[in-house]
């Protein structure tokens, strides 16, 4: 496995990848790598033929300057993580390499961007729209791959790719949980040992209202599961929505067309974690 911190040498090699005739895979992330992460790496290996995973911990989508200074680093355990993955290349930049000057550009992604996240996390998805660009432009893979945890973030980068006509395919997959079912995040490593024991309330009440869908009205739902989880003292919900899964707009009724997800985000001390559920009804 390749560690490449510059563009000038990552480029050659993928380009000798695909003079070969092999396909490249590309699994974006921030680093603290962890078990949903490698999930994506091991979809890529079985996807495509050579697999390229990035590490960079990208300053512009965090509105929050706090969460941007405690997001956990430690390049050498992603690296050994990888290691026993189908990760063929680690691309690693600094800073300076990914921004060389500032990156001024405004995407407009309408109600996309404007709901649950958006809302709550002004500037954020903007921020993703750029690195992810930058890093589609770099890589030039054939998919990229991304899970559903960051429900909202996947169709912002589904939307990105539309609207600019990247030659590229984004796989969405599956959310990895723990065994107690809080769903995998980097962030859960700076939850205290009794914060990350009560976390795991989100994930049930979302399995619990999964069942409730058949009795109770979207807004009954809704205003359940916020009770539900605010009542445990460690947690605080700042929204829990159900959208419609293409265009994220609030159900009404769960008779309304298409897929309904309910999305959620709850802040459990100063760590702030989201989590979804998918309703089949």
């Amino acid at each position: 496995m390749q560690i490449v911190k510059h563009i000038n040498d990552l480029q050659p090699i993928l380009n000798d990848q695909r003079k070969k005739g092999l396909s490249i895979g590309f699994v974006p992330t921030m680093g603290a790598l962890h078990n949903g992460h490698l999930s994506l790496v091991e979809i890529a290996g079985e996807q495509t033929d050579f697999v390229v995973v990035s590490i960079f911990v990208n300053p512009t989508q965090f509105n929050d300057k706090g969460d941007l200074s405690r997001y956990p680093r430690d390049l050498q355990k992603d690296v050994d993580l990888l290691s026993e993955s189908p990760c063929q290349l680690v691309f690693a930049p600094e800073f300076e390499e990914i921004y060389p000057e500032s990156d001024t550009r405004q995407f407009n992604f309408g109600m996309l961007e404007q709901v649950m996240e958006g809302e709550f996390r002004p500037g954020h998805f903007n921020g993703v729209a750029q690195v992810v660009s930058k890093l589609f432009d770099i890589v030039q893979p054939d998919k990229a791959f991304f899970g559903q945890k960051d429900f909202q973030q996947l169709a912002i980068i589904m939307e990105l790719v539309r609207k600019m006509d990247l030659p590229v395919e984004i796989v969405s997959c599956p959310i990895i949980r723990e065994a107690d079912g809080l769903a995998m995040s980097s962030r859960n490593m700076l939850l205290s040992q009794e914060q990350r024991q009560n976390a795991a309330h989100i994930s049930a009440t979302l399995f619990e209202a999964a069942n409730k869908s058949i009795d109770l009205s979207v807004d009954e739902l809704c205003r359940w599961v916020i009770h539900r989880i605010n009542q445990n003292e460690y947690l605080n919900t700042e929204y829990f929505s159900i959208v419609n899964e293409k265009t994220l707009l609030q159900v009404n009724n769960w008779s309304d067309p298409g897929k309904k997800i309910g999305c959620i985000a709850v802040h459990c001390g100063k760590i702030r974690l989201i989590d979804n559920i998918v309703f089949e009804v």
